[in-house]
């Protein structure tokens, strides 16, 4: 993928944390669209979905990484992510947490629901080191042939 042609995701209640994830997306040069809760964002991921579907693309092709905050009104992280995971499209689409909740029993969770990634909230450093390493493993697995 080139690399300005990359896209993300993500999904926050709070409009501070909207804003530094936008500022860290922005500083690696990435796209992004973002959701205020995990309903909403859920609404507009399976439009996404529906869109490059019918334009015959991947998802893959329009999106390479999602990101979501695990404590949001109406439906969290955990549950987001889990049905993110049970649609086919988003197959090879990394999920990365992003919390505020960085206990080991969140993490297990996380993992349980099928996140590739779990960060600590506004550590951008570590939050834009992740999600790279997660878009590169991705886009080497899908250019591996099957």
């Amino acid at each position: 993928t080139n690399t300005n042609e990359r896209k993300v995701f993500f999904a926050d209640d709070s409009a501070v944390a909207r804003a530094q994830v936008a500022k860290i997306l922005d500083n690696m040069g990435i796209e992004h669209m973002c959701a205020k809760n995990g309903a909403q964002a859920l609404a507009q991921l399976k439009q996404i979905a529906d869109e490059a579907e019918e334009r015959g693309e991947s998802v893959h092709d329009v999106l390479q990484a999602i990101v979501t905050d695990v404590e949001m009104p109406e439906m969290d992280g955990y549950v987001l992510t889990r049905n993110i995971k049970e649609d086919k499209r988003f197959n090879g689409i990394p999920v990365m947490m992003h919390s505020s909740l960085s206990s080991e029993g969140n993490k297990r969770l996380g993992s349980k629901v099928g996140a590739d990634a779990y960060v600590a909230k506004l550590q951008p450093a570590e939050f834009a080191e992740m999600l790279n390493s997660l878009i590169e493993k991705a886009d080497a697995e899908r250019l591996e042939p099957a």
